[in-house]
């Protein structure tokens, strides 16, 4: 058992060192090039609140992972401190198969039958501050996406095998570095999630205005990556 948790931590150890190098040349490229993360995204203009940038999503039809980029009002988020944010998706095939599993039968007893007919779940949302650099993680209700969730483990679980491939390399590059990196903290902002969840003595939670933003943490990127590269 020692053997196999060393190796576990070894091999945690150097996916995070991969990631971390390849989040620094990823934003090196950008800076040669004179480049924004999103700036191809955006066609170099300020973002229209509640637009979705791509419009129809960037999505991954082979390995079935969405995303798009978007922010709200500033009266909408009042104190706000991102430029905006991207909700990343699992497409049904990750996940339909699964959700009549003992586990998932549980979660949603926390807050009602799942919806069937929705062909994603909400995964996770990285909030980035005006420069394009990460400066947040968090979950959001399934009212703020239209969506459902799935439980913690099945989420970490499609997180841990996360790759894109959606026609924007610096941006897919991004997700799948932070992910990687701030794997142990996206696990415990789930499990938090769900806490929050259960905990929550609404008729139906989902719907709940009041519970929007479920966990959150803001990112000191540069602090990450000196702990992570030494």
């Amino acid at each position: 058992m020692r053997k196999a948790g060393g190796y576990a931590r070894r091999a945690s150890q150097v996916a995070q060192l991969s990631a971390a190098s390849r989040l620094l040349e990823t934003y090196a490229s950008l800076a040669v090039q004179g480049g924004h993360l999103f700036g191809n995204l955006l066609n170099g203009q300020t973002p229209r609140p509640w637009c979705h940038y791509p419009e129809d999503d960037a999505i991954d039809q082979g390995r079935g992972f969405q995303w798009f980029y978007h922010s709200h009002s500033p009266e909408d988020r009042s104190g706000a401190f991102e430029h905006g944010h991207i909700h990343l998706f699992a497409r049904r095939k990750l996940w339909a198969r699964r959700l009549r599993s003992a586990r998932e039968l549980e979660f949603a007893n926390l807050k009602g039958e799942p919806a069937l007919a929705q062909t994603t779940r909400h995964l996770l949302t990285i909030g980035f501050d005006a420069k394009g650099v990460p400066a947040s993680l968090f979950t959001v209700n399934s009212w703020v996406t239209g969506d459902r969730m799935l439980s913690a483990a099945l989420t970490a679980e499609l997180l841990t095998n996360l790759k894109l491939d959606t026609g924007y390399p610096f941006v897919d590059a991004v997700i799948e570095t932070l992910v990687a990196l701030y794997e142990s903290e996206i696990g415990e902002l789930l499990t938090q999630r769900d806490i929050a969840l259960s905990g929550c003595r609404s008729t139906n939670v989902l719907s709940d205005p009041s519970m929007e933003i479920l966990s959150e943490l803001r990112m000191h990127i540069d602090a990450k990556l000196r702990s992570t590269v030494g």
